[in-house]
């Protein structure tokens, strides 16, 4: 097992040890996008809650090709230990044949919310041979069911579940373990808190890609690691 400076190694709140992708940049660019649109449709005056404008996007971007149709979105606001950076430039780009439609431009920033993510699990499964089984989704991006539950399993070539408090977020975690100091019985580990109480009657789903949605993203994401010298470049110049 090599050490990679990429990768860190931290252990869940229950002591199992995990090698964790840390990415610091996901969904701050896409959020501020969707801020953007909501800004025009209140100048439209057309009346949609921000929650609602999400799920609209989210699900246009399953009308987009496979490989985002030729724009290319790099989504660092912070620098990014995982691919070298320091520093952030938020960039969208297109090709000037691209095909530059709403769909196109949601799926691109949707996919690279999770590339990053991605060229870590690479390092996971490609350099060090680990197995993944499945993934967990959880957090707003899994919110609207069957679009980023749908493109983690196009990043990482297995099924991704989510649960029906995905889009919860981190604090339902916090909740979850300050929980579990209160109500739990004498001698009950967290892991059997959790397996018992928690998520025992929880309902589940299950998706996994299809072959061209993999092969879409695996296209998209060669791409974006060529962007990744314009995004080094605009830290250097900008």
């Amino acid at each position: 097992v090599g050490v990679h400076r990429e990768l860190d190694m931290v252990t869940t709140p229950a002591g199992d040890p995990v090698a964790m992708v840390h990415c610091n940049n996901c969904t701050s660019d896409l959020n501020a996008w969707v801020q953007l649109f909501q800004e025009v449709t209140e100048l439209s005056g057309a009346k949609i809650s921000k929650s609602e404008l999400f799920t609209t996007l989210f699900r246009k971007a399953l009308e987009g090709e496979k490989d985002c149709g030729g724009l290319m979105n790099i989504n660092y606001i912070s620098g990014e230990g995982v691919t070298d950076l320091d520093d952030g430039r938020p960039l969208f780009l297109r090709r000037q044949d691209a095909s530059f439609d709403l769909a196109n431009f949601m799926k691109a920033q949707l996919c690279s919310a999770i590339s990053t993510l991605k060229i870590g699990l690479d390092i996971l499964t490609q350099t060090e041979g680990v197995q993944i089984q499945s993934l967990c989704g959880h957090g707003g991006f899994f919110k609207t069911k069957g679009v980023g539950d749908l493109l983690l399993s196009a990043a990482s070539g297995v099924p991704v579940k989510t649960m029906e408090t995905a889009g919860e977020g981190g604090p339902y975690g916090m909740a979850l373990l300050g929980a579990y100091l209160i109500r739990k019985e004498e001698g009950e580990t967290l892991s059997d808190y959790l397996d018992n109480k928690v998520f025992a009657n929880i309902k589940t789903t299950e998706i996994m890609a299809a072959e061209e949605d993999i092969s879409g993203f695996v296209a998209f994401l060669e791409d974006y690691k060529k962007a990744l010298a314009v995004e080094k470049a605009a830290v250097k110049y900008w």
